[in-house]
């Protein structure tokens, strides 16, 4: 059976057209499924719609969290609560093509433990969101070792893969990337991203650049390196104005004033402050870790 997981957050418009686009490819290709939708602490009549949904459809299930957890609590709480032999992750919005769960599945049945979605185009988008993306997966695939330049929550695993994901102790987790990280049999599918058929993307700048800020700091420590390689440079810096200092004081031609110094100071000060920031930020993560509490709380479940 597969599993197919919807994270939902206040998408009124989207649950009946998710359930109808995705049930129509699955049922014509005569694929065994459950649709488990994840209200993820939404404010409008998701929950109701989703309740409504499971009345009417046997294939459908969903579970409602006490508040807004984020999408990536939402992902693992439908991988935990899938029943399926292999799980597919899709988004409510339906800009991932439903149609390509089929060619997943197939890829599956031939073998593949992993089949990650891939972005032939990212559809339409600013420049500035452009040049964020690409900086932003420029990162985070040196740090997992693989090309995640057009990855997306889009991918189907087996079950042996879903079981690895759940066994990782952290709590603050970044799906896209520890899904190429676990390794297993890989394959790529690739679509393009579809408009959305209802309502409008909850993401923003402010939101997106949170959660960017968020999986770089939970996936690698390369703003930490940036800066002890900053404090390298500093160092080089003041050496160099130093040795001028130096050999002007040598040779009787130091020019009065404290132009230099004032720029060093105001330089080094900025790069301290920015750095202790980052380091700060850093322990705050891992206070947040050792606290231990849950990824999510679930309220209530549909059936």
């Amino acid at each position: 059976m597969l599993s197919v997981v919807v994270p939902a957050y206040n998408e009124e418009q989207m649950i009946e057209k998710a359930v109808a686009g995705i049930a129509a490819p699955l049922t014509e290709a005569g694929i065994v499924f459950e649709l488990i939708f994840v209200n993820d602490g939404s404010k409008d009549k998701t929950w109701s719609l989703i309740t409504t949904a499971a009345q009417a459809h046997s294939f459908v299930r969903g579970i409602s969290f006490s508040r807004n957890f984020g999408k990536e609590s939402a992902i693992f709480a439908g991988l935990a609560e899938a029943k399926g032999d292999c799980v597919a992750v899709i988004d409510c919005d339906l800009q991932h093509p439903p149609e390509k769960l089929v060619e997943m599945y197939r890829l599956w049945e031939q073998g593949f433990e992993v089949v990650e979605g891939v972005k032939t185009a990212r559809g339409r988008e600013s420049v500035a969101h452009g040049l964020g993306a690409r900086w932003f997966y420029r990162m985070i695939s040196k740090a997992a070792k693989v090309d995640m330049t057009n990855a997306s929550d889009f991918k189907l695993l087996d079950r042996k893969a879903v079981e690895a994901l759940l066994r990782l102790p952290e709590k603050d987790t970044f799906f896209r990337a520890l899904s190429s990280w676990i390794g297993f049999r890989t394959c790529q599918v690739r679509y393009d991203v579809q408009e959305r058929a209802a309502g409008s993307t909850h993401w923003g700048r402010r939101a997106l650049m949170g959660y960017a800020v968020s999986n770089i700091t939970s996936f690698t420590s390369l703003p930490m390196q940036i800066v002890t390689w900053l404090g390298v440079g500093m160092f080089a810096l003041g050496l160099a104005v130093s040795i001028e200092a130096l050999v002007s004081w040598f040779r009787d031609v130091a020019v009065e004033g404290f132009t230099t110094v004032i720029i060093l100071q105001c330089f080094s000060g900025s790069i301290i402050m920015v750095s202790l920031g980052v380091i700060g930020y850093y322990i705050a993560r891992i206070y947040e870790e050792i606290k231990g509490r849950p990824r999510y709380i679930i309220s209530e479940r549909v059936e």
